[in-house]
């Protein structure tokens, strides 16, 4: 089985299972286009070290880049950057790397420890 991501104006609708034959009787009266994704791709790798299918795995609100043939999620916060080789969001900081647990804070732009 494959998923297949609904499509409508660039943005993700409805992601499904099926199996590609589906789409040749099934009728659909939901504007829009059925375009494959893959549950093993995420930030352009594939999980299983195959060839990663549209930069990440598509999920409802994500967008379509048509120009780049990838899907990526919604803007998590005004100051985080969508970087173009991962298809990923982020901060204009990086998240530090220790055994504390953090939370973005928009308004100093920070991480910040979660008590």
């Amino acid at each position: 089985m494959s998923h297949f991501a609904k499509v409508d104006r660039d943005k993700v609708i409805k992601v499904i299972v099926a199996e590609p034959e589906f789409f040749d009787t099934f009728v659909d009266t939901i504007p829009g286009e059925w375009i494959q994704t893959s549950y093993n791709t995420y930030g352009n790798q594939h999980k299983l070290s195959g060839t990663p299918l549209r930069g990440n795995f598509a999920g409802v609100g994500y967008t379509y880049d048509r120009e780049h043939d990838v899907f990526y999620a919604p803007q998590p916060y005004p100051s985080w950057t969508l970087n173009e080789s991962t298809w990923l969001w982020e901060a204009p900081v990086a998240k530090p790397n220790d055994d504390n647990d953090y939370a973005w804070n928009e308004s100093t732009t920070s991480w910040v420890v979660v008590e």
